[in-house]
């Protein structure tokens, strides 16, 4: 979607420079001209610019600051959210950013564990991603048998049953859900425990300043920090906190009004 962003901020500026250049300088040279040799209209682009430059700013200021829809386009995050979700980012919890280059002019807030997030992932500049913190900077987390740990402490599991797919998300049926209880902050987790054993990324890390540890809830289908690395607090994009649409095959109305967990 960065070309969308691109292609509305040069549009914003195009527009916004052809309005104001025609309100101090070329309405004026109309005037003196009308009646002699020309009709006094406006040409086309200033026509087009005057009209589309407000719908225009408006657009780029709320998907800036404000809220931005996302389309999730795989199944890394099941259960929470689903390949075809439409949801809404919050753009402003983690602080106000440029447009393009994502540069924080004003810091508000930093993210906590269990936030659902969306960033570009320092391999993949120009694509957008979401995932689950789990680690903040400083902490120590470990994932090993299919066991999370932050600071030494395993997190605690509640098992819901067996996992029962729809639409492209049918791949996981089988998968045992579970309700994870991050740290105080609980979601449902997928795992896979009836297939052979393969590599789940199991280690050690240690988040450093300025980074975060970010896991998808569908453990065993997830590229994550557990094979790229920590994520860079400046590719942060904002906070997942609404499901407005789900469109997979079809439109699934029950997810829609979902708040992301």
């Amino acid at each position: 979607m960065r070309w969308f962003e691109i292609a509305l901020v040069v549009l914003t500026l195009f527009t916004g420079l052809v309005w104001l250049l025609d309100k101090l300088v070329l309405a004026k040279r109309r005037e003196a001209r009308q009646g002699l040799l020309d009709d006094g209209k406006e040409p086309i682009v200033v026509d087009y610019s005057k009209a589309f430059f407000p719908v225009l700013a408006v657009v780029l200021i709320l998907r800036s600051f404000v809220a931005e829809p996302f389309r999730i386009p795989s199944n890394s995050m099941m259960p929470t959210l689903l390949t075809g979700d439409f949801i809404l980012v919050n753009k402003f919890t983690y602080g106000l950013r440029l447009p393009i280059n994502n540069h924080k002019v004003i810091g508000i807030g930093e993210p906590q564990r269990g936030d659902v997030v969306v960033f570009r992932p320092p391999h993949h500049p120009d694509q957008d991603w979401i995932k689950r913190v789990v680690g903040l900077p400083g902490d120590r987390v470990g994932y090993h048998d299919n066991q999370v740990s932050v600071n030494g402490k395993a997190l605690a599991y509640a098992p819901i049953g067996v996992y029962q797919g729809k639409g492209n998300g049918t791949e996981m049926t089988g998968a045992e859900e579970l309700q994870e209880d991050l740290l105080g902050r609980r979601h449902h987790v997928l795992e896979r425990t009836n297939l052979p054993f393969i590599d789940q990324g199991e280690g050690d890390w240690i988040v450093p300043p300025g980074h975060y540890f970010v896991m998808g809830d569908n453990r065993d289908n997830s590229e994550d920090s557990r094979y790229w690395g920590f994520l860079p607090e400046e590719n942060l994009r904002g906070k997942a906190f609404l499901i407005w649409m789900n469109f997979d095959g079809g439109v699934d109305t029950s997810r829609i009004g979902n708040r992301i967990q």
